[in-house]
């Protein structure tokens, strides 16, 4: 790790640390604190892979749906409007939103193969997205004045390294340049994500292998037709299982850096707090005492 010690982080002028967790554990409210109320620079994974790796992607799908109105065409075609995707750290709705879910169009759902060449993209500018924290490590810095750094990445990072890989190339760049943070939650938490999920369901990226299987296995035990498939049902169907998959890829993870609680975490109101807590996760790793 690139710190050894509490006191070695906590007298660092230059601290460099990432988030990971389960989507809805807090990642982006902390990092959202350091920057409102610290010398933080706030580097969000999702929005750098809104912006500029699937932003084309996500624009243009607005265009085509804007081209099946005459008015808007006839619009478009002459240049005399502009679509864009209005995307900002807390609203990352265009980017789920052109990842769609699969089934029936009828219910706004999207053929399984679209659906996975989107989440093919999605794979891909997730890693690049990744490997380009160092380059924003440097920019904060000498670009913004920023000591400080925070990388606050999508749930779904778990889907696009290989953390029992020591060579993996996406997990040795995080852990060469910034202290990796697990937010671990509990079952306690893993129920209420799901039952917020089941409540109001949200378009996820998978590692390609599981979805696949898990349509397949979808199909099998609905006993339905890929074009007859109730999107809602089929994304809470699969986010249930993908939890429980994820756990211990997130704890493999973990191994690489440093692990707190999801309680914890959620008490944090100041970077004061939050350096003061990474010092003892810090203490605990090194003792052992954990």
């Amino acid at each position: 790790m690139i710190y050894t010690s509490a006191d070695e982080w906590l007298g660092c002028q230059n601290k460099r640390a990432l988030l990971f967790a389960m989507s809805g554990l807090g990642k982006t409210h902390l990092s959202s604190m350091l920057r409102a109320k610290g010398d933080w620079f706030h580097y969000s994974i999702d929005y750098r892979i809104g912006t500029r790796y699937m932003g084309e992607y996500i624009v243009d799908n607005f265009k085509r749906v804007a081209m099946q109105d005459p008015f808007l065409a006839d619009l478009l075609r002459s240049d005399s409007i502009y679509i864009g995707a209005n995307m900002s750290f807390e609203n990352l709705l265009p980017l789920s939103t052109y990842l769609g879910k699969p089934g029936d169009p009828d219910l706004q759902g999207i053929p399984i193969e679209e659906y996975q060449k989107r989440q093919k993209q999605h794979h891909r500018a997730e890693i690049q997205a990744l490997l380009d924290t160092p380059m924003f490590i440097e920019r904060a810095e000498s670009i913004y004045g920023y000591n400080n750094f925070i990388c606050d990445t999508g749930g779904s990072i778990c889907e696009v390294v290989d953390p029992k890989n020591p060579h993996d190339p996406v997990m040795k760049t995080l852990h060469d340049h910034v202290l990796m943070i697990w937010i671990q939650g509990s079952d306690t938490h893993t129920a209420e994500l799901i039952r917020r999920f089941d409540k109001a369901p949200k378009p996820m990226c998978y590692d390609a292998e599981f979805l696949t299987s898990a349509w397949a296995d979808y199909l099998e035990d609905q006993s339905i037709a890929p074009d007859k498939v109730n999107p809602d049902d089929f994304i809470r169907w699969t986010y249930a299982r993908a939890m429980t998959r994820r756990q211990p890829k997130y704890a493999a993870m973990s191994e690489w850096g440093l692990t707190i609680s999801a309680e914890d975490a959620q008490n944090i109101e100041t970077p004061q707090a939050f350096e003061a807590l990474i010092a003892k996760a810090l203490d605990e790793r090194v003792t052992g005492s954990k």
